[in-house]
């Protein structure tokens, strides 16, 4: 019996988790009761309305004590609703934990003796990820533009499920933005962090493809530097592309003979336009480089981020 108390937080968004509501309810509460001297569990309904009360009343009194239903009034978006339940936990430790886990409550009792190695954070980490071929090829490019382009240590393979100690919790309840990616997010707070791997496999939670690239966009442009180094390279594109245009013109009004080998006859004027042309193009993708150093820089300083985060202080 560990001398501790625990929340578990636990979203439902789909029919799926509403079918498996009691099982889930149950499980937890055999494993947390027979391991834990005090604990809760926070329901966070994101169904949109739909009420759960014909799931939770005939449960047994001694496990509906521990539970605290949080509804909210309209659906949205999944790492949102985790924060609600967060931002309710009172635990020493905090467990967030998906409904797909519902027959292995047994896993909050191997992320907490994890978590007592010395680790704030403790994930569930999938042997694989089963999607189709659309969604593969996103989700490459996708964390492929996140260890590229941002300091991030985010795991391709992470399930959403985690335990998260109270200093790791209280410094990510800091980073209050609207715009969140809570895998970034944990990687900002840092702390010790660890996985815990296991059978179950990594699916497609059921968002379409139009909500994926949606987040996706929020991560790149919040998390990474990835839009700006695509500017710059523009940029450098647009340079050798005008030198290569006023070469070209230079030539054929000189020799009447293009870079390729092919004839052509001297225009008046139309040198000095594709040159002219050019140059403009160049530095419209010079100053479009430019704002976009500018904009990068305010939007870092408007999120208002902590700059550092004090995991612990020794006196010695």
């Amino acid at each position: 019996m560990h001398n501790c108390f625990i929340s578990i937080v636990g979203v439902i968004d789909y029919r799926e988790d509403m079918l498996h509501l009691t099982e889930y309810l149950s499980n937890l509460y055999v494993e947390l009761q027979g391991h834990f001297s005090d604990f809760e569990i926070i329901l966070v309904n994101n169904t949109g309305g739909q009420s759960l009360d014909d799931k939770i009343q005939p449960l047994d009194a001694a496990l509906k004590q521990h539970v605290f239903l949080l509804n909210l009034s309209s659906p949205v978006n999944k790492n949102h609703a985790i924060v609600a339940g967060l931002d309710r936990s009172n635990g020493d430790y905090t467990v967030i934990f998906e409904f797909e886990f519902y027959n292995q409550a047994r896993l909050v009792s191997a992320l907490f003796e994890e978590s007592n190695m010395g680790n704030d954070i403790v994930y569930l980490r999938a042997k694989t990820r089963q999607s189709n071929l659309r969604f593969r090829l996103f989700y490459k490019l996708f964390y492929w533009i996140l260890r590229n382009y941002s300091t991030l240590q985010v795991d391709d393979r992470a399930h959403d499920s985690r335990i998260i100690s109270r200093r790791a919790l209280n410094s990510l309840l800091r980073l209050r933005e609207n715009l969140r990616y809570m895998k970034a997010i944990y990687s900002i707070v840092g702390y010790r962090t660890t996985a815990l791997e296991v059978d179950l496999p990594l699916k497609h939670d059921g968002t379409g493809f139009g909500e994926k690239f949606s987040t996706s966009l929020i991560a790149i442009t919040s998390f990474t530097t990835f839009l700006r180094s695509l500017l710059l390279w523009i940029f450098i594109g647009s340079i050798g592309f005008m030198l290569a245009v006023i070469a070209n013109a230079l030539k054929v009004k000189l020799t009447n003979v293009d870079m390729f080998g092919d004839h052509h006859a001297a225009v008046p004027g139309w040198t000095f336009l594709v040159v002219l042309t050019s140059i403009f193009f160049a530095i419209t993708c010079l100053i479009l480089y430019i704002m976009s150093i500018y904009l990068s820089n305010i939007y870092q300083e408007i999120k208002h981020r902590p700059m550092y985060i004090i995991e612990s202080v020794k006196r010695f």
